[in-house]
């Protein structure tokens, strides 16, 4: 049996130590070789050619997602998992562009552990399972086709109104001054973010913010009130 070879890269040692133990004790993983600070990845990566990288997310000497990128540039057909706490939506969407193939929270069960390396080895996309079945998955998902976020959002069907409320979320706008700002009552407004949540399978006014961010499409909306589509 053909072992999935793995690097991993964690510059605190007893989580190094601790993840590289595990593997080496599947059957089907090998663990090739750890990497800390200070440490040249690439010169490692050439020496070992790992079928996997496991990366923190928050390496404290380094910028993770310059990591991934280089490492891409130079191995293409290596596949990296990106190991993490919570992800904020829009790391996920930076690291998945650069070629990131999974994402682990550093409070997944062992189970979930190992399916996600055995799943991206066998070259499958894993995605944090808070964001599994949103709307975000489905612009990540594209991302990776080549389709650009504005597309896969503007698929969803917004009125005038709420681009502009969408708009004013993502500059930091509470609902008060957003109603201030349109002429309309605070109610409103909160009617218009429930709906903007519902559209989009969001749960947050964040959220919200974080695909104003990503897609361009947002901000076709203009400040000037009007009565269509309230």
């Amino acid at each position: 049996m053909k072992k999935i070879s793995i690097l991993v890269i964690e510059d605190n040692r007893l989580l190094r130590e601790g993840i590289s133990t595990m593997l080496k004790k599947q059957p089907d993983m090998s663990v090739v070789a750890t990497v800390g600070n200070g440490e040249n990845i690439l010169i490692t990566m050439g020496k070992v050619k790992p079928n996997i990288v496991l990366l923190d997310l928050g390496l404290r000497s380094q910028n993770s997602l310059q990591v991934v990128k280089t490492i891409k540039r130079q191995h293409h057909d290596a596949k990296i998992i990106v190991m993490d706490l919570v992800p904020l939506q829009e790391d996920v969407f930076e690291f998945v562009q650069a070629g990131v193939s999974g994402f682990i929270l550093k409070d997944a069960n062992i189970t979930e552990f190992y399916k996600t390396i055995r799943s991206v080895s066998e070259g499958a996309q894993v995605l944090p399972p808070h964001l599994t079945g949103s709307l975000f998955s489905q612009i990540v998902e594209h991302a990776v086709n080549g389709v650009t976020p504005s597309i896969i959002v503007e698929s969803v069907r917004m009125t005038k109104r709420e681009r502009q409320v969408i708009e004013l979320i993502a500059d930091g706008f509470a609902n008060k001054e957003i109603a201030q700002k349109l002429h309309l009552s605070t109610y409103t407004i909160k009617s218009h973010v429930h709906n903007i949540l519902e559209k989009l399978s969001l749960h947050t006014r964040i959220q919200v913010a974080n695909y104003a961010h990503i897609s361009e499409s947002y901000k076709t909306a203009n400040d000037s009130p009007s009565l269509i589509g309230e």
